[in-house]
């Protein structure tokens, strides 16, 4: 059996962060935030009296998510080294990574689609698909993140080092 304690120790501590750090799940929060906004804001323009500053709103989003993706992609791309080639963890490490750089791919031709368009109304409907479809594969591929994290414990910190936060600190009078 391989030890998945390689799976928890930075390959640069640099760069993906240092152990029990990691910089990938806090890079992350980048392009989930934008890309859940350009979302809400393509619902809303298609209700809102002037959605003109919506879409464009939406598109910037879009593109703020992607420029954030990338810096994530490569904190995640440096955890990706620290797993045992061959295991279960890699394997899913290995479609989490995929399923993520075609959501970068969608976003980015989401973001050349629109800004290649004049919209003067609410976004249009293939933009606006694209969207929840790119949105929906980031949802399973996060899931998957979380499972590289929370069940095989990639860049966590062993059971011996999380123990240290449940002794009992004691009173001091």
């Amino acid at each position: 059996m391989i030890q998945p304690h390689q799976a928890k120790q930075p390959v640069s501590a640099a760069f993906a962060g240092p152990y029990g750090h990691p910089f990938h799940p806090m890079l992350v929060t980048i392009p989930i935030g934008a890309w859940v906004a350009g979302l809400v804001f393509d619902i809303a323009s298609q209700f809102a009296a002037d959605p003109r500053f919506l879409s464009e709103g939406a598109m910037w989003l879009i593109a703020i998510g992607v420029i954030g993706a990338l810096g994530a992609a490569m904190a995640g791309f440096l955890d990706l080294f620290a797993i045992p080639g061959g295991t279960r963890a890699f394997r899913l490490a290995l479609t989490h990574m995929t399923l993520n750089l075609l959501v970068i791919a969608a976003y980015l031709g989401n973001f050349l689609w629109r800004h290649s368009e004049t919209v003067t109304g609410g976004v249009p409907a293939g933009p606006l698909a694209l969207n929840v479809a790119a949105f929906l594969t980031l949802a399973v591929s996060g899931w998957l993140g979380g499972r590289l994290s929370f069940r095989y414990g990639v860049r966590v910190a062993d059971e011996a080092t999380q123990a240290e936060g449940f002794v009992s600190a004691g009173r001091t009078n």
